[in-house]
């Protein structure tokens, strides 16, 4: 009976994932269209502001990706069900990669601003620690030897570690920063030009509809890996 209803799930799951894939290579290639050829050129930036369409969806990933951490480890140390481990590392990746690509694009808009390619400024100096969190995930489940307890840990840090992001947004708030303040969330409205919106928003929707296809994508390995690591398992026990 479980043959036959992985059987009947899969091709159900292929087929979502091929519409979320041709939604995904749609929407960012819309994207990638607005940011070049209808956004108008920033006249104090000029092109390197064109950097801020992939910034901005970069940095709301990798909190996204944080929070389905953050929620997932609740329910894991909760229910104890491999599902919500399963979610949690998906999404560490992803986030992982996000995050990176945040510092990145940061970095290269801070030189021709800035002048520099780095600052200590408080902004940036909290999302790099979030990357050092997302780093020390990864270090946490691979150096400790029973997959459960290791699954327990990460959960820990993933709750724990999540304190950082509300720290990060309200950072330059809280803080005199040289990051810019928010343009597009604001009590008086956006500062920026209608086309800019425009763009900013079509970018956002389009990556986060990325997002979901990739945690799909990693969700399904990281289910086959485990299959495959409870397989090796009884056939060592039967060996």
């Amino acid at each position: 009976m479980a043959t036959v209803t992985n059987t009947i799930r899969r091709p159900a799951t292929a087929a979502w994932l091929s519409v979320l894939s041709a939604l995904s290579f749609l929407s960012v290639a819309l994207s990638v269209v607005l940011i070049f050829l209808y956004a108008p050129r920033d006249v104090a930036q000029g092109e390197v502001q064109r950097l801020f369409y992939l910034h901005l969806p970069t940095a709301w990933l990798s909190y996204l990706s944080f929070f389905i951490i953050f929620v997932s480890s609740i329910m894991y140390l909760v229910r104890r069900h491999a599902r919500w481990d399963r979610l949690a590392r998906s999404a560490a990746e992803l986030g992982f990669i996000f995050t990176t690509l945040v510092l990145l694009t940061g970095s290269i808009w801070g030189r021709p601003i800035w002048g520099t390619w780095w600052t200590w400024d408080a902004r940036l100096t909290t999302t790099l620690v979030l990357w050092f969190i997302y780093l020390g995930y990864f270090l946490l489940r691979a150096y400790v030897a029973d997959p459960e307890r290791g699954a327990r840990y990460a959960a820990v840090l993933g709750i724990v570690g999540f304190v950082d992001i509300p720290i990060i947004h309200m950072s330059v708030r809280w803080w005199r920063t040289l990051h810019p303040q928010p343009i597009v969330v604001r009590s008086e409205g956006p500062a920026m030009p209608p086309e800019m919106l425009v763009t900013v928003i079509v970018t956002l929707v389009a990556f986060c509809i990325l997002h979901v296809f990739l945690l799909a994508v990693k969700y399904r390995i990281e289910t086959t890996r485990d299959e495959v690591m409870e397989l090796r398992g009884a056939l060592e026990q039967h060996g």
